[in-house]
């Protein structure tokens, strides 16, 4: 297949409403980008790709490497100054540039040659894909899986416009405005909230259930495949007129009219769906004025508010990775139908006007689900465990709280996080060692000193040997493997214990969440134990296989601590960096099955934590011998959250008075 040849925009079968989110975009970058989810294997990088062909040329300044417009360059621009006369333009295609979630920080910034700044005493910079995107579309794949030190600089380049780039005291800024897109798959984690709110609209997308439908996609990607250009050539006429179409509506866009009504409508939608700050108010406005401008209108109408509005407010809805994204249509009719406006001429069904966006956007997104992490009713008193063989309706959820935080000892050197001590590219600076990347000034400045005169040195400049270079050494911290092993048996099935035991858990995984952890899941009973979620980064998937999770029958305690020390093992194949936290939530009774001592013994050096779920006026003390067994810390499930025990040193002191 020819490089050169893309997918044509136009050839997409379906896609509907992540066409309009792209294409609104198109005609007003200011909308803020769009973020795609939706599972692997539905076309959203192919389409992604194919909207860079459709943008209008850019017009630069000739030569310079940071795409200054002619009519207005950038000030602090490092190839600059620019004389604002558009005498030395050019023009250009827009550029589409892929961020690789793997990339470095020099990748994406730019980088400055620190030994040619000691040697030579010039300031010699290398523009990175920040600098390359500028003007034009930077698209992220997998943008969920973005580390965090990437995830940072995106914000910063989103909230200001620039880039910054900071080493050892020499500092160099360019401007860096784009059109951000990301695809993601939501199985596999999600955002941090603050990305997450950067982009503009969001889009739901997943593969048509209509066999017919999926025969024309397979046949056009066949098509493609065996003839590129050939394939391409047939859907030129169709690509430019979408092209024409799109610049079109970027010349009217400025003659668009918000009018109060409309404004009226956009705020009360946004205020009745409680999103948080004044961001979906503006983002909306914006897109809304877009589609009138794309459907050849020249003021908004209640038809471009709801649009935009769908497309706009999903994602600005959740309060947690637990709630399910989605708009409540209904309540989206009802409350532009009390801020209704009189459609002006030429509305939907005049002059560039389209079907309604029933019709017209495809599948409506999800409605919202309720979180699996809302308090239930109260259970009734006479509640009581399932009889071996037959599981009780799973348990309601008890109330989440922030729990103590527990971390695996030692340093170590897996993936950026928030939990346990690590060596990574980004924190404090701790030392040094030989090396060329992350230079650390002082310390190569110390191992160069000493051997100045027999290097001869006689000018003001350092004479700077490749053995002199020092990298840095930074203490931060990473993101572990939090397997979660959960007592599901009958010993547990009291419906207010195992509520409570749920709202643990759910806590501790919203923990891991926040804090970049990949989580796995293994509940046992009955007769053996099932790995539930094999390890993710998605605590939303976590949190639907808690919510259903059966309880009853005999306790196969062993059986879950093998079949732990089994995912353990793999995982270690996969990621040696990343070391496991293993959290054990037990009574520690052990009806059938081998002997617990033998299993636990295959976990013997890995941080673990037993929390403690046994109840009542006698107490055996199986968990704490289970924990001394794995040489673990043993928490009671009361003694989890983060304030657990300085409350129960509140009571005790209450009770003694």
């Amino acid at each position: 297949m020819s490089g050169a040849a893309r997918y044509p925009f136009s050839a997409v079968v379906g896609m509907d409403d992540l066409k309009l989110a792209l294409l609104i975009n198109a005609v007003s970058p200011g909308v803020g980008g769009v973020l795609v989810r939706g599972e692997k294997g539905t076309a959203k990088s192919t389409i992604v790709r194919a909207l860079a062909a459709l943008l209008p040329p850019v017009r630069v300044v000739a030569g310079c490497r940071f795409s200054c417009d002619p009519a207005d360059p950038d000030p602090a621009c490092p190839d600059g100054p620019h004389r604002p006369d558009g005498a030395a333009a050019a023009t250009r295609p827009a550029r589409l540039v892929e961020l690789p979630v793997g990339a470095s920080e020099d990748r994406v910034t730019g980088s400055l040659d620190i030994e040619r700044a000691l040697t030579e005493g010039v300031k010699a910079f290398e523009p990175g894909l920040l600098a390359a995107a500028h003007r034009g579309v930077l698209y992220v794949d997998e943008v969920n899986l973005l580390h965090d030190h990437l995830v940072d600089l995106l914000l910063d380049a989103a909230a200001m416009g620039r880039c910054h780039i900071e080493r050892e005291g020499v500092s160099v800024q360019h401007a860096a405005r784009f059109l951000l897109v990301g695809t993601m798959n939501p199985e596999e984690g999600e955002l941090r909230p603050q990305l997450l709110d950067r982009f503009g609209l969001t889009v739901e997308v997943a593969a048509t259930r209509d066999p017919d439908e999926r025969a024309e996609v397979v046949r056009r990607r066949l098509h493609f495949e065996a003839d590129p250009e050939g394939f391409a050539a047939r859907w030129a006429e169709a690509e430019a007129e979408l092209a024409e179409r799109i610049a079109a509506a970027r010349r009217r866009l400025p003659g668009v009219r918000l009018g109060e009504a409309a404004l009226r409508q956009i705020t009360a939608v946004c205020a009745a769906f409680e999103v948080d700050g004044l961001r979906a108010d503006l983002v909306t406005a914006r897109a809304a004025i877009a589609l009138a401008a794309w459907h050849g209108r020249d003021a908004v109408t209640t038809e471009d508010v709801r649009q935009a509005a769908r497309l706009a407010l999903p994602h600005r809805r959740r309060r947690d990775p637990f709630d399910a994204p989605g708009l409540d249509r209904d309540r989206l009719d009802q409350v532009l139908g009390e801020h209704t406006d009189p459609e002006p001429p030429g509305g939907p069904g005049g002059p560039g006007g389209g079907r309604p966006a029933e019709e017209s956007t495809g599948r409506p997104p999800a409605s919202p689900e309720g979180s699996p992490a809302a308090p239930a009713a109260a259970p009734s008193p006479g509640d009581a465990p399932a009889a071996e063989g037959k599981p009780a309706d799973p348990a309601p959820t008890g109330a989440l709280y922030r729990p103590r935080l527990f971390t695996v000892p030692g340093v170590g050197t897996g993936a950026p996080g928030r939990r346990s001590k690590a060596r990574t590219p980004h924190g404090r600076v701790s030392g040094a060692r030989p090396g060329r990347r992350d230079l650390h000034l002082m310390a190569t400045l110390r191992a160069a000193a000493p051997h100045q005169h027999a290097r001869g040195r006689t000018g003001p400049g350092l004479v700077i040997a490749p053995e002199d270079l020092r990298a840095a050494l930074r203490d931060g911290r990473e993101g572990n493997l939090v397997l979660f092993v959960v007592d599901a048996s009958g010993s547990m099935a009291a419906r207010r214990r195992m509520g409570a035991v749920k709202g643990a858990v759910l806590s501790l995984l919203l923990d891991a969440y926040q804090r970049r952890d990949k989580v796995g899941l293994i509940t046992f009973r009955g007769r053996g134990a099932e790995l539930a979620l094999p390890p993710t980064s998605s605590v939303e998937a976590g949190a639907r296989r808690l919510e259903r999770l059966p309880t009853g029958g005999r306790t196969p305690l062993a059986a879950g601590l093998l079949r732990a020390a089994e995912v353990l093992r793999v995982e270690r194949l996969r990621d040696p960096a990343r070391r496991p936290l293993l959290v054990i939530v037990t009574d520690g009774r052990a009806t059938t099955g081998p002997d617990p001592a033998q299993a636990a013994a295959l976990l013997r050096g890995v941080a673990a934590v037993v929390v403690d779920c046994e109840s009542g006026p006698v107490r055996l003390g199986l968990a704490r011998r289970l924990a001394a067994l794995l040489e673990a810390r043993a928490v009671r499930l009361e003694e989890l959250a983060a304030d657990g025990l300085a409350r129960i040193v509140r009571d005790a002191r209450r009770d003694a008075a």
